[in-house]
């Protein structure tokens, strides 16, 4: 056999980074960060299950500047799913394989999930939510 100098297998140093590629990626590291943000979601439950102390403990730890960060990454990730997987289901009945149409439909879940979570968060400030 001839020696090249290729790699055996493709690997992302090979491939040259696309918003499909990018959007794939996404999906699957949201759904992990949706999987572990949710006991965040299950602590607040049980605490507000607890009673006031309990509850009042779990407020000022998602009030602090990390526990914020993780909530709007949280609703960050949840948006962003939720655009992705809308995308997939109109995929699934054929519609936007097309390349122009699969970038764009993209491209869209994406600029989507920055506006639906700024609007998430627009309404909890409107409602003292972070208080």
């Amino acid at each position: 056999m001839a020696d090249t100098q290729r790699p055996l297998s493709p690997h992302l140093q090979v491939y040259r980074w696309q918003i499909q590629m990018v959007t794939s990626i996404l999906h699957r590291a949201t759904g992990i960060a949706l999987a572990i943000g949710t006991l965040l979601v299950v602590w607040g439950i049980l605490a507000l299950a607890s009673g006031e102390a309990a509850f009042e403990q779990f407020k000022t730890c998602t009030g602090s500047p990390i526990g914020l960060i993780l909530l709007v990454g949280w609703s960050w990730a949840l948006s962003y799913h939720l655009c992705n997987g809308i995308r997939h289901l109109v995929q699934d009945t054929g519609a936007g394989y097309a390349i122009p149409q699969f970038v764009r439909s993209s491209w869209l879940s994406v600029i989507g999930s920055f506006v639906l979570t700024i609007l998430i968060w627009a309404c909890v400030l409107a409602q003292g939510g972070v208080a």
